[in-house]
């Protein structure tokens, strides 16, 4: 399989990636979060503005992000990692757009269809976005830790 074959296989099986983000000060701070996703590079999850990684993006919109099967056996597993800048989405097109995304995933997975007013107003939650411009994954090359870039165009 290709590279990009792997990293949408990865990204189309799970259900949480790990947000990595860090505060004013560079304090780091990781969160598992449920996501949706188009095409392995535009990623949408909804969060309390409360949160601690919502505070650090607000701040800092540079953030990582890792997303792999963490029930693989030892030493069989892999995952992707990724470079991106996140942001609360504000913009109405853009979030109806993006509820769309998050509302078909959530119901593939049991979840519940979710609409732009359930992120509005007093609801306490927002709908964030990171968009990817760099993908890694391992290269199963018997050295460790070494991970090849991978090109989604």
């Amino acid at each position: 399989m290709s590279g990009a074959g792997t990293v949408r296989e990865i990204v189309d099986s799970a259900l949480y990636l790990v947000l990595a983000t860090a505060d004013a000060d560079g304090r780091p701070w990781s969160s598992p979060i449920y996501f949706a996703h188009d095409d392995c590079r535009t990623f949408f999850w909804i969060s309390s503005p409360d949160a601690r990684h919502s505070h650090n993006i607000a701040v800092r919109p540079q953030v990582g992000i890792s997303v792999f099967d963490s029930s693989a056996a030892i030493g069989t597993g892999q995952g992707v990692y990724m470079a991106a800048v996140a942001a609360e989405v504000v913009d109405a097109e853009a979030a109806g757009r993006a509820m769309e995304v998050f509302s078909r995933r959530s119901l593939e997975h049991g979840g519940r269809a979710w609409t732009p007013a359930d992120v509005r107003g007093d609801s306490g939650m927002r709908l964030y976005r990171a968009v990817a411009d760099e993908h890694w994954i391992l290269a199963k090359d018997g050295r460790p830790d070494h991970r090849i870039p991978v090109d989604l165009r």
